[in-house]
């Protein structure tokens, strides 16, 4: 039973790992650029008593966060599943096929969350530099 449980972390994290920084991205655009506009179209400059600009900036540091945790967490990935002397590979063509799999899974993390975490910092310059309800 641990070792299933182990299984299904490492796969859930593995998944993470690829896919969080486009999910946050996600998340920062329908967060910080409808909230802008939603809110300036209502003629006001706050959301909740909270500054237009505290929410925006939230909007992009929750984000980047998390897509820095999935960079980690991919780069962590990409260090462990990368092969030592022929040795210490497990017997076992399906141990290695899973092995590079995951390697390459943890490499497309690794330069998927490179992209969306600077689409998510530009795009946050862009929100909080400029005027947010300009009329």
């Amino acid at each position: 039973m641990p070792v299933r449980r182990v299984g299904v972390l490492g796969g859930l994290l593995l998944w993470f790992a690829v896919l969080g920084g486009a999910l946050a991205w996600a998340v920062h655009l329908m967060a910080a650029w409808s909230v802008d506009e939603l809110v300036c179209a209502a003629g006001s400059e706050e959301v909740a008593g909270l500054p237009l600009r505290l929410v925006v900036g939230l909007a992009v540091v929750i984000p980047a966060g998390v897509t820095l945790a999935a960079l980690v967490v991919s780069w962590r990935a990409w260090q462990q599943t990368g092969r030592g002397p022929e040795s210490d590979v497990p017997a076992g063509a399906d141990v290695a096929r899973a092995m590079d799999r995951s390697r390459l899974l943890a490499m497309v993390g690794i330069w998927s969350n490179l992209l969306f975490l600077s689409i998510i910092v530009l795009g946050g310059v862009a929100t909080l530099v400029f005027p947010p309800c300009q009329r």
